[in-house]
């Protein structure tokens, strides 16, 4: 089975998890306990914290708090700040943002508003920047589109947001970002999501970095672990997991970028352009490539890929429980439903091979010019 799918899950590292087994095997207690042995796990949370954030930010300006998942980070950073006014993201945010966006406006605590894409899923930013004034309290501008790959200079974004309204305080969901690409947290960013799942950590283990300056309200309210700021019993073998992964990922983060980028450009020239047209832009991130099979539906074409061995996606995994048709994200880039109805989201890690790449491009022109004729 080739797994292309890898912008929705990745498997976990093998060694990473061997490594972390411990923490699940012999060093399970809770880490809040008093004893000695519950106590000593306070230690291990306090280096896997400071290994994972000091991979993209400054340990001396950020802190790193903790969370489930990727989902619940971008939450509690709109649900802890965007409390009055109004709140500007993009128009192809991950369903965690968007849904949480549009719950503000049934709260009626704050006004969403949402900016325009370019067409190469990038967030327009004079449209953006036209939708914030004196009353906006709160800013997400995804960093790594988890469609279309791609990539927004959240640095220079949050600096010009913050010179129209320094008061505002700006959110990126990193979670398509971290070990991935190249970066390292602005001075105006102040709120951050990542994900162990999506570099070979595990599901459930999750993290937002925050500015140490900035008061975070809890979300979850409990036994006030991660210092009040998100109640919850640590998950300690998982947190440990993600910080072996991750060391793995950053280290190889540069070879990977340089050969997954030659790899995303082998498939799409190796597929067939009377069937798939592009929509990832070529300066996006090396670990997504999205197509469309304009006029064929992309659901189809998943099942048929399936059924040869091949594992695909059609968008963002977290959405296919919205009964939508179209990709929302397709569509605000500016194209027509037939393209957003094709669309194949073709997705990469680490462990992808060249060999890999070349059979998933005879497999997907395959069902591609088979479903074409059969259309006709």
């Amino acid at each position: 089975m080739i797994y292309l799918d890898n912008a929705a899950t990745t498997k976990p590292h093998a060694e990473a998890f061997e490594r972390a087994r411990v923490y699940a095997e012999e060093k399970f207690y809770n880490p809040s306990a008093l004893y000695n042995e519950g106590y000593a796990l306070q230690g291990e949370l306090k280096t896997a914290r400071s290994a994972l954030l000091s991979k993209v930010a400054d340990e001396n300006t950020f802190e790193l708090v903790f969370t489930s998942c990727g989902t619940e980070s971008d939450n509690q950073a709109i649900f802890s700040f965007a409390r009055r006014g109004n709140a500007v993201t993009t128009a192809g945010e991950h369903s965690a943002v968007a849904a949480a966006f549009a719950e503000l406006k049934n709260r009626g605590v704050a006004e969403p508003r949402f900016a325009p894409l370019q067409k190469d899923g990038c967030v327009n930013v004079e449209k953006l920047l036209a939708l914030i004034d004196e009353k906006t309290s709160f800013v997400s501008v995804m960093h790594v589109n988890n469609e279309l790959g791609s990539i927004n200079d959240i640095n220079a974004i949050a600096k010009l947001v913050k010179q129209k309204n320094p008061r505002v305080i700006f959110h990126s969901d990193g979670v398509q970002a971290y070990g991935k690409i190249p970066f390292r947290l602005g001075k105006e960013v102040d709120l951050y999501s990542v994900s162990a799942h999506k570099i070979g950590g595990l599901k459930g283990v999750g993290a937002l970095i925050k500015r140490k300056s900035l008061t975070l309200p809890p979300y979850l309210i409990g036994g006030g672990q991660e210092s009040g700021k998100r109640s919850g019993t640590e998950n300690t073998f998982g947190i440990k997991q993600f910080e072996y992964a991750a060391q793995a990922k950053f280290a190889s983060l540069e070879a990977d970028f340089k050969r997954l980028t030659a790899y995303r450009e082998t498939l799409w020239e190796a597929l067939d352009k009377s069937v798939y047209s592009r929509l990832s832009p070529q300066d996006g991130t090396p670990y997504i490539l999205s197509v469309s099979a304009i006029g064929l539906r992309g659901e189809i074409l998943l099942h048929m890929a399936n059924d040869k061995g091949l594992i695909v996606g059609t968008g963002s995994a977290c959405s296919s429980n919205v009964k939508t048709r179209y990709s929302k994200t397709v569509l605000a880039c500016g194209h027509d439903t037939k393209t957003a109805d094709g669309v194949l989201r073709l997705s990469f890690s680490g462990e992808t091979t060249e060999a890999e790449i070349e059979q998933a491009a005879a497999i997907l022109n395959e069902i591609g010019r088979d479903l074409k004729r059969r259309m006709q």
